[in-house]
């Protein structure tokens, strides 16, 4: 076997020592070798790290979108409830004025009316439309707010005057000049009221 023959055969040799050294461990590579290799743990360790970052905050993404979406839900779900709720809101307020109309005219009429057959049939019939109004009133949700011999409550009761009183504690209310209602929890309009004071 001659030189180049020798060198020919060499060269498989070095090819297949190239291939060995890709899954060789560190410790037996040379010092070249051994920094590249570190260099790519290192990177591929970036770059782990940088997933697992992105992953996490994509995960908090989804938390924040859920607890966002589920409260949106809940907004809706209650403004829904309320929409049905308070509906007749502005419907009761209107029909009030004819309901007050009503006890007026029951309040003014004379007692010489009372004991005639066809006056009292006409009295009747607005008493029977009142208690009719009220029992509606009842089936929504509206109720009468409660205020003689109650202390003034400035959230339901209008202070319209005072009165001069030695039977009252002051700051009672002794005299309702228009009815005050409630829808459910909410106040539909306040009572109009006078309230005591000591006298000068």
């Amino acid at each position: 076997m001659d030189f180049i023959e020798m060198i020919d055969n060499d060269k498989p040799r070095d090819e297949a020592v190239e291939k060995e050294r890709d899954g060789v461990p560190k410790e037996f590579l040379d010092g070249d070798d051994a920094e590249t290799a570190n260099e790519e743990t290192s990177a591929l360790d970036t770059a782990l790290d940088r997933l697992r970052e992105d992953l996490e905050a994509a995960k908090q993404e989804v938390l924040y979108a859920k607890a966002e979406t589920q409260n949106v839900r809940r907004r809706l779900e209650k403004d829904m409830q309320d929409a049905r709720a308070y509906a007749a809101t502005g419907f009761a307020r209107d029909i009030l004025s004819v309901a007050d109309n009503l006890a007026r005219a029951l309040e003014h009429v004379p007692e010489t009316l009372r004991g005639d057959d066809k006056a009292d049939r006409f009295i009747q019939g607005i008493e029977a439309t009142q208690r009719e109004i009220e029992k509606v009133f009842g089936q929504h949700g509206i109720t009468r707010v409660a205020s003689v011999g109650l202390p003034l409550d400035p959230n339901q009761h209008q202070a319209m005057m005072e009165i001069p009183s030695n039977d009252h504690e002051p700051g009672t209310v002794v005299q309702e000049m228009q009815s005050g209602w409630m829808i459910k929890d909410r106040l539909l309009r306040p009572a109009m009221v006078g309230v005591a004071k000591k006298p000068d």
